[in-house]
């Protein structure tokens, strides 16, 4: 008991982090895979909850994921794997202690915002979120998104992944985490981006085994069943239907 409740004293509170989430499920693996204390603070984002007075507390910016320890808040997701590993000290290959090895996670990273994160995204929202309000992105634009990520598919293959067995080298870093729960996310929402790429389905099949397959396929049950089950969201308040609207909008 008396370590039970040390763990809960020492644990970072992960506020909000919705498995539907691409980010959050990657907090989300890493502190499970290292074992690291936590306590999940669950946040309906189709409720608008992040939106609340409460929870600009953790993140001013109202935005998921966000990290509560102690006094210390801390927001978007590489930020908070790197403050979990040095905190932690994690495994180095996570977090290579090496500067240039470093250099190249973090690289990674930063195409990752702008090429990944700030693309594939387009597709849940195109493909599961706009119909689940009537709205049904004309054709010429799917295709147009489409064509942005097979391109960004192959920088990822040709650039990153090369010849390694993860992204930055021959060990898992949380390079591979992010871009991983990404892709799955693109994956359930109906388009395969693994199909025709076996460099990167071997890729994904590798990162899988190193964090545990039951693990991932638990933390990926809610946004698996999101995209096969859309309608199982009843009730949107009509503020969030405005903002899903204005998502939908900036759809290039």
């Amino acid at each position: 008991m008396t370590a039970g409740l040390q763990r809960r004293k020492e644990a970072q509170r992960l506020g909000d982090l919705p498995a539907s989430y691409e980010p959050c499920r990657a907090v989300y693996l890493f502190a499970k895979v290292n074992r690291i204390p936590f306590e999940v603070k669950t946040v309906e984002l189709f409720r608008g909850q992040h939106l609340t007075d409460d929870f600009a507390k953790v993140n001013s910016l109202k935005r998921v994921p966000a990290m509560k320890d102690g006094d210390f808040t801390l927001a978007e997701g590489s930020a908070i794997l790197h403050y979990l590993s040095q905190k932690y000290k994690t495994p180095a290959h996570w977090y290579p202690p090496d500067l240039q090895a470093r250099a190249w996670v973090e690289e990674y990273l930063s195409w990752h915002a702008d090429s990944i994160r700030g693309m594939f995204g387009s597709m849940l929202w195109i493909r599961v979120l706009g119909p689940l309000i009537d709205i049904h992105i004309p054709k010429e634009k799917v295709d147009r998104n489409i064509a942005f990520m097979t391109q960004s598919l192959h920088h990822l293959e040709q650039k990153f992944l090369r010849d390694k067995s993860f992204l930055t080298g021959d060990q898992i870093s949380v390079a591979d985490l992010m871009a991983l729960e990404e892709l799955m996310q693109t994956f359930y929402a109906g388009f395969d981006v693994f199909e025709g790429r076996p460099k990167l389905a071997a890729w994904r099949g590798r990162v899988e085994a190193t964090l545990g397959e039951k693990l991932c396929q638990e933390t990926r049950e809610a946004i698996r069943k999101l995209c096969a089950e859309p309608k199982s969201l009843k009730d949107i308040p009509l503020a969030m239907q405005e903002r899903m609207k204005l998502r939908l909008s900036k759809i290039p």
